[in-house]
């Protein structure tokens, strides 16, 4: 297996990147899910101090995965239509845009209601806004509708990720895949 992608096959930190994101995204997806349903209370407090801390390291990590990225060949595209390799470009780039949206919004919205994001208990990022009510709420609104369109796009992804592997028995999924592919 190879640090570096090559034309046919994504390296170890291309792959590294891709796991622990989507870990990472359905943990977050998850503990958000999860706080909404608890009363307010010491418990609720903990998990948003989590959720948090998650997602302020999805942005530290998306950040370095678009550096890895740009920096970094992808292999050869396997879609064996035009629109599927649009639709796949479309995929990532949605992905991408929502791994940034995400943290950005509940860290603003985190300022808004003038509460602190402490990363871990390691350090405290600054405030990006001022407190204020009215943002709060709107970006509370914002928040959890981008959170439902990355499930949304996470779960077409995966059943794309599928439909390679046992419609077209191509090797999209399995190069994705922990170990070494053959080179083909």
């Amino acid at each position: 297996m190879t640090i570096r992608n090559t034309k046919h096959a994504f390296g170890t930190v291309t792959k590294t990147f891709h796991w622990v994101m989507a870990l990472l995204v359905i943990s977050v997806f998850s503990i958000g899910w999860y706080m909404d349903f608890l009363p307010l209370g010491m418990e609720k407090l903990q998990w948003i101090s989590r959720h948090k801390s998650l997602g302020i390291t999805v942005l530290a990590l998306v950040i370095l995965r678009v550096i890895w990225r740009l920096s970094e060949p992808s292999p050869h595209e396997l879609g064996k239509l035009q629109i599927e390799r649009l639709a796949a470009k479309a995929g990532h780039l949605g992905l991408y845009l929502l791994m940034f949206a995400m943290p950005l919004t509940g860290w603003t919205m985190s300022s808004a209601a003038n509460f602190p994001v402490s990363v871990f208990g390691l350090f405290t990022l600054p405030n990006l806004v001022s407190p204020n009510q009215e943002l709060f709420e709107t970006l509370r609104t914002v928040h959890w509708l981008l959170s439902w369109a990355v499930a949304g796009l996470v779960g077409v992804h995966f059943l794309a990720a599928l439909k390679h592997h046992f419609w077209d028995r191509d090797a999209t999924l399995r190069r994705m895949l922990p170990g070494k592919l053959e080179e083909n």
